[in-house]
């Protein structure tokens, strides 16, 4: 793929899905990650459609995981995140500190 960029969103779903690993990453543990950590909402749709669209350009591969009675006996779609998804998420988190840099950010009042 080579010097892949990735939006915001496309990052935070490829660093939950690091964080799950391969046999705990899946749409519902990735939104219910991001959301814990960033405070942010987070729709399932919106999840199901970035792995969707990342899987297209070979930045994760998924497989079908055992069946769960959570969720009515059918199986997750688990998530890795392949070697061309770590270099993209790598160099997305690479330029955003540069970019932050020595910035304060912090409210100054």
């Amino acid at each position: 793929m080579g010097n892949e960029s990735v939006t915001e969103f496309e990052l935070l779903v490829l660093l939950a899905a690091v964080r799950l690993g391969p046999d705990k990453a899946y749409t519902v543990t990735i939104a219910d990650d991001i959301r814990s950590r960033t405070g942010r909402p987070v729709r399932r749709s919106t999840v199901f459609t970035t792995l969707q669209r990342i899987e297209t350009r070979g930045l994760i591969e998924t497989r079908r995981g055992e069946p769960h009675p959570d969720r009515g006996g059918r199986p997750p779609r688990l998530i890795s995140v392949t070697a061309p998804g770590l270099s993209a998420a790598r160099e997305a988190a690479r330029a955003i500190s540069k970019m932050v840099g020595e910035l304060s950010l912090e409210d100054s009042g």
